[in-house]
């Protein structure tokens, strides 16, 4: 079987998430290429030494270059704050390494499009993280818009909502402070998530009405001080879709305020035929809309059916790791040329959309009005 070894740039949380979905690699049946962490860079020495437990990292630095000149490495997973994504994505792409990207794939639409457009001129494999769609519930969602069965599209709704930011003496981070998550702030951090799904269904909004909400904006900087807390924490933002004449609203919502919310992903999409609906609060339930005879939600119970076969039961409910491994899963199959049919992780070019979404966004809250979405 092919091993493909791979290197992470920065050993945080998310950095950590990979390495455990590339230690039970074994866990999917008959997957047909093996997956190995050989290398890690961090400039925190403790960070390091987390991933010295693990078989087979044979490189721990506090220096990407030093990562990037390693010749056994192929691939590389980057998780480091948006105002480092280009650089480093850049560098990358150009030490001929394939790219799996933390999103929002850049601070801002033109970092975006430059990062694209070099992995298109260096012919690199390059996806962006968004593991959520991996969960059966979503799956099932867009398996049922797809068969047709909701009828013509009425509205949709789509958010990703976290509670956190509600306590005023949570720390100040990176994410907290425009100069390192970018001026689109919660949008940049949660939005990839909540647009997904939309546009690998081809829903693109043409216009957008925003409104943002700082709310927040002092915390303690965690040695003792304050420190400004200068990012938008959530973005409600009103789009329309163009269907012949006729406009259809999407509601999206990013929020870090959302109170009861530690992190729930959801998607509602209603048609004049039915309706599908999924809130990961719920992990397990799948909501569909009839109306035959009588209106009726109906609610089934999912078990483990997820695009890559694992050893676990039918019957057991999946958490984020089995998502964030699904997703894994499918940046390996599909960069090996063996995907299939099953769902792929986001696209370089749909990050870019999501950004212009942003930043149309952006310039709606603003300006007070309603802006046009270019694509």
């Amino acid at each position: 079987m092919k091993t493909v070894n791979v290197g992470i740039i920065g050993g945080g949380l998310m950095g950590k998430e990979v390495a455990s979905g590339f230690g039970r690699w074994f866990a999917l049946n008959d997957f047909p290429v093996k997956v190995q962490l050989a290398g890690i860079c961090d400039l925190n020495p403790q960070a390091l030494d987390w991933y010295r437990q693990i078989p087979g990292v044979r490189l721990l630095t506090p220096d990407y270059r030093e990562l990037l000149a390693d010749p056994g490495i192929e691939v590389v997973y980057v998780a480091l704050p948006h105002h480092l994504h280009k650089d480093y994505y850049l560098a990358v792409l150009e030490a001929g390494k394939d790219l799996f990207a933390e999103k929002p794939f850049g601070k801002n639409l033109e970092e975006a499009r430059l990062i694209r457009d070099r992995a298109v001129q260096l012919g690199r494999f390059v996806r962006c993280s968004s593991e959520m769609p991996f969960l059966p519930g979503p799956q099932r969602v867009i398996g049922e818009v797809l068969s047709g069965r909701i009828g013509k599209l009425l509205d949709i709704k789509a958010a990703f909502l976290h509670s956190s930011d509600l306590d005023p003496e949570k720390p100040v981070n990176w994410k907290r402070q425009e100069a390192y998550c970018g001026e689109i702030g919660v949008m940049g951090d949660l939005g990839m998530h909540v647009m997904h799904i939309p546009l690998r269904l081809g829903w693109k909004p043409n216009t957008v009405f925003a409104v943002l909400q700082k709310v927040i904006t002092e915390r303690p900087d965690g040695k003792g001080g304050r420190a400004i807390a200068d990012t938008w924490n959530n973005a409600t933002l009103l789009t329309t879709l163009a269907d012949n004449n006729e406009k259809i609203p999407m509601l999206l919502e990013m929020k870090r305020l959302a109170p009861g919310e530690t992190n729930s992903w959801l998607i509602e999409i209603n048609g004049t035929k039915g309706g599908v609906r999924y809130n990961t609060k719920d992990t397990k339930a799948f909501w569909t809309f009839t109306r035959k005879g009588e209106q009726r939600w109906q609610r089934t119970d999912l078990g483990f059916e997820v695009p890559f076969p694992v050893v676990t039961g039918k019957i057991f409910e999946p958490g984020f790791s089995d998502c964030f491994m699904q997703m894994l899963a499918s940046y390996f199959a599909e960069r090996e040329g063996l995907l299939g049919e099953r769902f792929h992780c986001v696209t370089p070019d749909e990050a870019v959309e999501a950004h212009r979404l942003f930043e149309a966004a952006l310039a709606s809250h603003l300006e007070g009005t309603v802006k046009s979405v270019s694509y």
